[in-house]
């Protein structure tokens, strides 16, 4: 430690003496070791500018120093001056060809410019003269990742940890590509193949986990996730994910204690609040859920789904003007979303809003027609409204949609029989009941009247006599 604050004293004082020295105007020798030193500090605090004039006038006593042209370059890099620093790598190679950080720098600099091939081709030229060939492939994969060849990735993130088995970087971004490529089942074995050769990697742990929780195996992703905590009890994204884990497979009240966790491991965020606030939704607290999305908005004011999760738990209590104020800001940040506008439908319907419901169930229909739900609710407004022309009109379409659903069928029926239409309803019955017999009860909802109902129960017993 005192090795430390003493290697610390002496950079100090080196910047004191550099900046007096520019300050002043006076001539002062620097060697090369201190130039390099100076130029590094002010790479390390974002000095970018400051940096440049030192290693311009470094460059001036030591014009062929490789070191020098390298970290201007880098500078320049940083700048945006990237022809300008593509040239002074060239000039650094005629003198020291074998340099590997010539060809990494190149590399990042096509990168930037979007020049992915050429980028690979300097990253390849630089694994001849590195040791570090892990990080070397790390950055093809990258490159690879940036021009969509995502099978190139992975095997230069496969090659990056056959050289490290311990590169986190390659690990999280393999994941990534074998998700974004649909080779999460394949992937399953690789990483069982890695955590066998080393089961202390807790990133590989944590990446089984992800993938078992993209498949949809919750309990084995809980496992993995704990495993991965078990080896670094630290690991904040470990321990949210396990909290979303547990939340996928119906165990709120768990994950409650993972996003409280995360939250004193990291401090707060608002992908934790937003956590807590759908556990304790899930767990109807719906104050508390309240309480939570409100305090994710708050750390982020563009998270729509925080402003949603507000606007479901006021909904949820009863509070739909409230509700009302939440759900649309959540559906300005996302207009597309067909769940929000269903969800604001609901609510300017349970205000009394008719009009708005109903312009808000055309949008939602329009993004997703396939969502029984909304042909049911919409149509049932103009029922309610005894407009049944309308509301058959709309069954009909739903069925245009979805033509082979039994809700359908049966909300038609019952729409049929209200509007006078039996013979056209018995039709649709028909249909119905070919479908889904056990749903036949839902009719009986739609007609109280113990006539209607004898009447409805004799024609649907025939039909399962007719078909037994």
């Amino acid at each position: 430690m005192a090795q430390n604050f003493k290697k610390r004293k002496e950079e100090n004082e080196l910047i004191k003496r550099f900046e007096n020295h520019l300050k002043n105007k006076s001539s002062e020798y620097f060697e090369l070791e201190a130039y390099e030193e100076i130029i590094q500090h002010y790479l390390d605090h974002g000095k970018f500018n400051k940096a440049l004039t030192a290693a311009d006038q470094a460059m001036d006593y030591y014009p062929y120093s490789t070191e020098i042209m390298i970290s201007k370059a880098q500078i320049l890099s940083n700048l945006e001056e990237l022809d300008e620093a593509l040239q002074l790598l060239e000039k650094a190679k005629t003198f020291h060809p074998n340099e590997s950080e010539i060809y990494i720098i190149e590399g990042s600099i096509y990168s930037l410019q979007g020049k992915f091939r050429q980028a690979v081709e300097m990253y390849e030229q630089a694994l001849d003269y590195s040791n570090e060939k892990d990080e070397i492939y790390y950055n093809i994969g990258l490159a690879c990742q940036s021009a969509e060849q995502y099978e190139k990735a992975i095997i230069a993130h496969k090659n990056a940890l056959a050289e490290n088995i311990n590169h986190e970087g390659a690990l999280y971004e393999l994941a990534y590509c074998l998700d974004i490529t649909n080779q999460l089942e394949s992937s399953v074995a690789y990483y069982k193949k890695f955590i066998d050769e080393d089961p202390y990697s807790h990133v590989a742990w944590y990446n089984l986990g992800t993938v078992y929780n993209k498949l949809e195996h919750y309990d084995e992703a809980i496992s993995a996730y704990e495993y991965a905590l078990a080896i670094e009890e630290d690991f904040a994204s470990a321990c949210f994910n396990l909290g979303n884990a547990l939340m996928n497979a119906g165990r709120p009240r768990k994950a409650l204690e993972s996003y409280n966790k995360t939250i004193e491991l990291e401090g707060p965020s608002p992908e934790s609040y937003y956590g807590l606030g759908v556990a304790y939704e899930k767990l109807d607290q719906f104050d508390l859920g309240l309480k939570y999305f409100q305090k994710a908005t708050k750390l982020d004011n563009m998270y729509d789904e925080a402003w949603f999760g507000a606007g479901s738990c006021l909904g949820k209590k009863g509070r739909w003007y409230e509700a009302l104020h939440f759900l649309n800001k959540a559906l300005k940040l996302n207009y597309e979303n067909p769940v929000y506008w269903k969800t604001v439908a609901e609510a300017e319907y349970k205000v009394g809003n008719i009009v708005s419901s109903v312009d808000a169930y055309e949008e939602a229909v329009a993004l997703n027609p396939e969502d029984v739900d909304l042909w049911l609710d919409w149509s049932f407004i103009y029922h309610e409204q005894g407009n049944y022309k309308k509301a058959i009109a709309l069954m009909l379409k739903g069925l245009e949609e979805i033509p082979d659903n039994s809700d359908l069928f049966y909300r038609l029926t019952a729409y049929l029989i209200a509007s006078g239409n039996y013979k056209e309803a018995f039709n649709y019955l028909e249909n119905a009941l070919i479908l889904d017999f056990e749903k036949h009860t839902v009719l009986f909802d739609f007609f109280p009247q113990l006539e209607t109902q004898k009447a409805l129960f004799k024609i649907i017993d025939q039909f399962r006599k007719n078909n037994s």
